[in-house]
């Protein structure tokens, strides 16, 4: 197991991210997501940290709150000291049905912040997330509350998901004016059946130095290949993220040959792919076995070649939209000199 800064900080985390949407009874959006309850949890939390794992990440929302409490719970059974675990947690979600039960407000984040710690039996959160975009809250006020608990010392950290690239900009250009902690990460969807945060969101985090945690690494389960021939599962219920399956079946294709040389999973190689990108800080586990978890983490030990990469970048490359053609067009040359030193021929 390798490690990792997160984003412009001191902090480091495992390259594979213990997720626990799975942990607890799943219900409305989350349903058909698992039902992992205490001693199977126990047992995977047990084998992530045995392997090296040294980051788990939850939301308030996932089983109603259960998720929270029995990660909790799992690591007090287990007797894992707190100072071993990077625990990060979500807000945004609504998590009731009122006006004021979601979004980035200070008043639903300061509540909510309460009752996640207490959920999970901690004193502070390492790194607490924005679960997404609240169009209804100024900027502002939800920098101003999130610097406030870290100045508290509730919160280490903090984080967003599912965030447009000019909206992160933008708050980061926020908390600089308001001498603000600026965020750290951004947790988003990213695999080889779903790339499209390389056309806005990855320049950016470069730009920025933001870390990039990825969930939904295998499509929701697209990637294993068990869809294939008809099998029901999870996508059966909620297909998501959604897939291309026109497309990506020469995504898989691909994987076959690669995943073959290796003597690995489909799963495997799809994780590896990831673990091979500059932009990916983490990789987000969401597993429901332990033997689930065992070929997962199998993914560290495979080591792409050039050609393994350039076979599975081919199959799964995005088409180029505007203004990327211009850039490739207008911007070729200089791009060449930054990063040969060398001045391209001339035509």
């Amino acid at each position: 197991m390798r490690y990792n800064v997160l984003g412009n900080s001191g902090l480091f985390v495992s390259e594979m991210c213990l997720g626990t949407m799975v942990f607890g009874p799943s219900t409305g959006r989350y349903a058909g997501a698992g039902d992992v309850r205490q001693d199977e949890v126990d047992r995977i939390v047990r084998r992530a940290f045995d392997a090296g794992i040294n980051f788990v990440d939850t939301a308030n929302v996932y089983s109603g709150g259960q998720s929270e409490e029995i990660l909790g719970r799992s690591l007090k059974n287990l007797g894992i000291a707190r100072h071993q675990v990077v625990i990060a947690t979500k807000v945004e979600h609504a998590t009731g049905s009122g006006p004021n039960d979601g979004g980035a407000s200070r008043y639903h984040i300061m509540g909510q912040l309460k009752t996640s710690l207490r959920r999970l039996g901690t004193d502070h959160i390492d790194l607490y997330q924005l679960h997404g975009w609240d169009p209804a809250t100024p900027l502002e006020e939800t920098i101003r509350a999130l610097d406030d608990l870290v100045r508290q010392g509730h919160v280490r950290y903090v984080g967003v998901s599912n965030w447009a690239a000019w909206q992160i900009s933008k708050a980061l250009g926020i908390a600089g004016r308001l001498d603000a902690v600026p965020f750290q990460s951004v947790q988003a969807y990213y695999s080889l059946a779903g790339r499209e945060l390389e056309r806005e969101i990855v320049p950016m985090l470069r730009a920025e130095r933001l870390g990039l945690l990825v969930y939904s690494p295998l499509a929701g389960g697209y990637l294993s290949g068990k869809y294939r021939d008809g099998s029901k599962g999870r996508r059966s219920i909620i297909p998501f993220p959604p897939v291309d399956e026109a497309k990506s079946a020469s995504v898989l294709t691909a994987m076959d040959g690669v995943a073959a040389r290796h003597g690995a999973s489909l799963p495997a190689i799809a994780l590896a792919w990831l673990l091979h990108r500059r932009a990916v800080t983490s990789v987000i586990l969401g597993v429901k076995r332990v033997d689930q978890l065992e070929e997962n983490l199998k993914a560290t030990e495979v080591r792409l070649s050039d050609d393994d990469l350039e076979t599975l970048d081919a199959a799964s490359a995005l088409s180029v939209e505007y203004p990327a053609w211009m850039f490739q067009a207008a911007d070729a040359a200089r791009a060449t000199l930054l990063k040969t030193g060398e001045l391209p021929t001339q035509r």
